[in-house]
């Protein structure tokens, strides 16, 4: 780090506390559980993660380094809140793509207090010179500060004090094996089960104080693609219709009829999803076609297909990914309700035309 490229101190609480985005970010946050106890799923990671932590409270010590890989909305943030409430510390929230500088990071490690949590996001898009700044503060418990500039820089290390750094980030493999290798504790997280979603909506609704039917919260956990932050979220909407056209009570014909609305269907798709789907069906006779002209054909940009899209639809066996291009798969056609063409399996003329 070289304090003449410091940031202002308006800069660096953008760092660490990034804003707040509206009325759904709090209500989220409200949603939130408190303790191990009240989380809800993941059960292996809680029991490792119980033990980690009250060792490290019996013993009197920091706790470990956590690494928590897993898609988004699975609890990854929450966990972190969790573990900082448990070893009755505070918490800094900042994200990988926020330290594009080693003096970011220094920054933000310079000012951290003695067993802080520092949670940080994303932390696979993290820049290079951060990364190796971070080896030796996660292991040694310091940085070095570059004095200077040219051949008169002097390097003068900063002592830090014990802290734990929770990493989560979508893409454990991106993470270098010497940042992956200095964390103590790596927890994956799993999607959830329709069951465990059922739970999640029931503890949700309790909070929000909304009046739900046994159905109603299966129907909803049902469309929520695996994942609790879909589920809250989908559980707000369905309030919101439910308060203007039924009385406030949440009953399965009550959800579906909400989810209907707001055009997720039964197996959780949304418009997006069944709009890849279409157009690889109608317009490709279920490919193979490359995803540059699949995101062209649904007026989305390429990384959208690819990131937001294209996982669900995998995972639900709608949609292949092939060496020659994007694949209808035959649930992909049952599901839209479309007879597949006899040429379907992508050894037409068209594979020339659209292939990856």
């Amino acid at each position: 780090m070289n304090w003449d490229d410091d940031h202002t101190a308006e800069e660096q609480a953008r760092l660490v506390a990034p804003a707040a985005d509206g009325e759904d970010s709090a209500v989220e946050a409200a949603l939130r559980p408190k303790d191990l106890d009240e989380f809800v799923g993941q059960e292996k990671v809680r029991q490792q993660l119980d033990l980690v932590l009250k060792a490290a409270r019996q013993r009197g010590a920091t706790a470990d380094h956590v690494l928590l890989s897993g898609a988004p909305g699975l609890g990854k943030t929450t966990l972190s809140m969790i573990i900082a409430a448990e070893m009755g510390a505070p918490i800094r929230i900042t994200s990988g793509p926020a330290i594009q500088h080693a003096g970011d990071l220094a920054a933000i490690l310079s000012s951290l207090q003695e067993g802080e949590v520092l949670f940080l996001d994303e932390i696979h898009r993290m820049s290079r010179p951060a990364e190796e700044m971070l080896y030796m503060a996660m292991e040694d418990f310091r940085v070095d500060v570059i004095v200077g500039k040219g051949p008169g820089a002097t390097a003068i290390p900063l002592e830090l004090p014990p802290f734990t750094l929770v990493g989560a980030t979508t893409r454990a493999g991106l993470l270098p094996p010497p940042l992956r290798d200095r964390f103590g504790f790596t927890g994956h997280m799993e999607f959830y089960s329709p069951a465990e979603l059922e739970r999640v909506v029931h503890r949700s609704a309790r909070l929000l104080d909304v009046e739900i039917e046994a159905d109603g919260a299966a129907e909803i956990a049902g469309r929520s693609r695996g994942t609790p932050r879909i589920a809250n979220r989908l559980l707000r909407r369905v309030r919101d219709y439910a308060q203007v056209r039924a009385d406030g009570f949440i009953t399965r014909e009550v959800a579906a009829a909400a989810l209907g609305v707001y055009e997720v269907d039964a197996r959780g798709l949304d418009r997006l999803d069944r709009a890849v789907l279409e157009a690889l069906l109608k317009l490709f006779g279920g490919g193979p076609v490359g995803l540059s002209t699949l995101a062209v054909a649904v007026g989305e940009e390429r990384e959208t297909v690819e990131e937001v899209a294209e996982p669900f639809l995998v995972r639900e066996g709608l949609l292949a990914r092939t060496p020659r291009g994007r694949v209808a798969t035959p649930a992909a056609w049952a599901h839209l309700g479309l007879v597949p063409p006899r040429n379907s399996s992508g050894s037409s003329g068209q594979q020339g035309l659209f292939g990856a």
